[in-house]
């Protein structure tokens, strides 16, 4: 049985790629994703990959996730926290909003996903 891998931000960019490369050396992957239904859609159809979707920066969101994954794909051996957002602009000139959202999902996101 091929080992599972997940990889939060897993339908485009540098995730995507994670994703190929993993399936390329034999791992059954699974890519996270929030919002981009198209492009989950485009990597399945591109490369068979099936797309899981949930916000990593929710705690609850991911334990679901994960559970879901273990019991309809199997127990999961490596997770790969790619996903992650910005809010340009300078650190003294962004919002306290913009702040918390960055760190909720890209600092938040990797415990959430532990």
């Amino acid at each position: 049985m091929a080992r599972v891998a997940i990889v939060t931000g897993g339908t485009r960019g540098i995730g995507r790629a994670i994703c190929e490369k993993l399936q390329g050396a034999g791992f059954t992957v699974i890519a996270n994703y929030a919002g981009n239904d198209a492009a989950a859609e485009q990597l399945k159809a591109d490369t068979g990959i099936q797309s899981y979707k949930w916000d990593v920066g929710d705690h609850e969101a991911c334990l679901e996730g994960c559970s879901r994954v273990s019991d309809e794909v199997g127990p999961v051996d490596v997770v790969v926290n790619n996903a992650g957002i910005t809010r340009d602009g300078t650190l003294h000139k962004m919002s306290y909003d913009d702040w918390h959202e960055v760190m909720r999902i890209n600092l938040g996101g990797c415990f959430n996903m532990a």
